[in-house]
């Protein structure tokens, strides 16, 4: 995929649901995978002619595990011109070693935000963006019904009352398909996540399972897309 289709669906999300302001400081959560490296190229990319001003940084949340590599991604944020700010913790060992928890994805999750939240109220930011795509908002819906009896996904954006913080999410017009393609094209600098749970996830499953679905029934994913933009979700009416 090229960059201009990225900038295009990009748009239109946030478009569709307001998702930037003029004066806005959005922060990029960096993890190192495909889909938040994506997100820091369209939102960059997106900076130099959309008609509302706005700034861009990058957070990272080191987990601590000792073998994340993000010397590239520094590289690719002075290429881009885009602050990037690397926070060390101590999360992996606290969920691994200490804890020892059986199922560490929603704690990590809750410490990653706090980390994360901290860092770009210190930065000065308003709104963090999130990489979730059309297969996460789908994937999501599913983990709900499957594993909370209820039809629920993430909404495009979200402000967190006890934060001051608005959460976004530019790419959720983008299938995972999309993201790959770009990465691959532009030779995008990937990190491999260092969790040991990384693969082994409710979300793999669920993931799984879609692709199954769809193969049997072509086009599946996207009729799920659909019901979920047609369903008058909470916080997913167009504005």
């Amino acid at each position: 995929m090229k960059l201009q289709q990225v900038l295009s669906l990009t748009r239109k999300a946030v478009d569709d649901y307001h998702m930037i302001e003029t004066g806005d400081k959005i922060a990029v959560g960096i993890s190192g995978g495909k889909d938040s490296l994506t997100l820091l190229y369209a939102l960059q990319g997106l900076r130099r002619f959309y008609p509302a001003s706005f700034e861009l940084c990058a957070v990272t949340v080191d987990l601590g595990f000792g073998n994340l590599d993000l010397s590239k991604i520094s590289e690719l944020c002075e290429k881009l011109d885009v602050e990037y700010r690397i926070v060390r913790t101590d999360i992996g060992k606290i969920i691994f070693e200490d804890r020892k928890e059986t199922n560490p994805c929603s704690l990590c999750a809750k410490m990653r935000k706090g980390v994360l939240n901290d860092a770009m109220k210190a930065s000065g930011c308003n709104k963090v963006a999130y990489a979730h795509h059309k297969d996460d908002v789908v994937e999501t819906m599913m983990m709900s019904l499957i594993y909370e009896g209820r039809f629920h996904t993430f909404r495009p954006v979200t402000f967190l009352d006890r934060t001051g913080i608005t959460v976004i999410r530019p790419l959720i017009y983008m299938n995972e398909a999309d993201v790959i393609g770009f990465v691959r094209k532009h030779d995008v600098p990937v990190v491999k996540s260092p969790c040991p749970a990384d693969g082994h996830t409710k979300r793999e499953t669920v993931k799984k399972l879609v692709q199954e679905i769809n193969l049997e029934a072509p086009g599946v994913k996207e009729r799920m897309f659909t019901a979920i933009l047609n369903g008058n979700l909470d916080g997913w009416n167009r504005i």
